[in-house]
């Protein structure tokens, strides 16, 4: 019983405490994308580390992948301008969350 206890305290404070903090498993979209928490280096994140940033599909992260692989590591935030599904806004986006380190 006391076990059963702990179990409906925990899914009270995660179901009160979690949406307060600003942290969801859901994205504006509707799309399931767990919130980033760290860095995000485009020289180095595979496919699936790249769709946890906002506005990166999985066309897009694989586009990333890829251009990557042709023309070598991003020098600057900007170069990722010149990967095909990138723009000014999802720059703006993901320029806190990401690194070319």
């Amino acid at each position: 019983m006391k076990t059963l206890v702990n179990w409906l305290v925990l899914v009270v404070c995660l179901v009160v405490f979690l949406p307060a903090t600003g942290l969801s498993a859901q994205g504006a979209k509707g799309e399931n994308k767990i919130a980033v928490a760290s860095v995000v280096s485009v020289n180095n994140a595979t496919v699936e580390q790249l769709k946890v940033l906002p506005g990166i599909g999985d066309v897009t992260a694989r586009s990333i992948v890829e251009y990557r692989k042709v023309h070598g590591p991003f020098a600057q935030a900007e170069d990722l301008l010149q990967v095909k599904g990138i723009g000014p806004q999802t720059l703006e986006k993901i320029r806190g969350q990401i690194s070319v380190n």
